[in-house]
């Protein structure tokens, strides 16, 4: 469900990151290496946690899930000065982004991706922003528990 358009401020992330495909997505091991460094973190800006992903550009003119992207899992700091062990530094630049919720399981995410990319993005009078994309997983975050919630962020222009 399409929610609301946001500016997004620049935003500093420590994350653990994975080059992956939809077709080999290795995302539970990434947030399995992440997760237990997370403690580590002293300066989080929130307790949210955060998925960001990138692609190349023309990614979605022809869908494959072969092609290769990389995705992050990030917990958002305050600064970059203090960087555990484990962990690497991320810049999410500012711009403005859709802004989305997705209902329900985590595995059920899919659809919520098929509605923004193949009705609500070509009927918006927006374009997809070569920046990255990212999932704002706060406290009704429940991964697969049907009434799980997170905010999809999709960059437009």
């Amino acid at each position: 469900m399409y929610l609301r358009n946001e500016w997004l401020p620049e935003k500093f992330m420590l994350e653990k990151s994975r080059r992956m495909t939809f077709s080999e997505n290795q995302t539970p091991e990434l947030w399995r290496s992440f997760m237990p460094l997370r403690g580590q973190i002293k300066n989080k800006a929130n307790a949210n946690l955060y998925s960001v992903e990138e692609y190349d550009p023309g990614f979605f003119a022809a869908f494959n899930p072969k092609k290769a992207f990389i995705k992050w899992a990030a917990q958002e700091v305050v600064s970059l000065l203090d960087v555990p062990s484990g962990l690497e530094t991320l810049i999410i630049p500012a711009g403005l982004y859709a802004v989305f919720l997705h209902r329900g399981s985590a595995s059920t995410g899919a659809e919520t991706y098929a509605f923004i990319f193949n009705h609500w993005l070509p009927a918006s009078g927006y374009q997809l922003d070569q920046r990255p994309h990212l999932a704002i997983m706060g406290e009704k975050y429940k991964n697969e528990d049907p009434n799980s919630e997170e905010e999809i962020w999709i960059p437009v222009k």
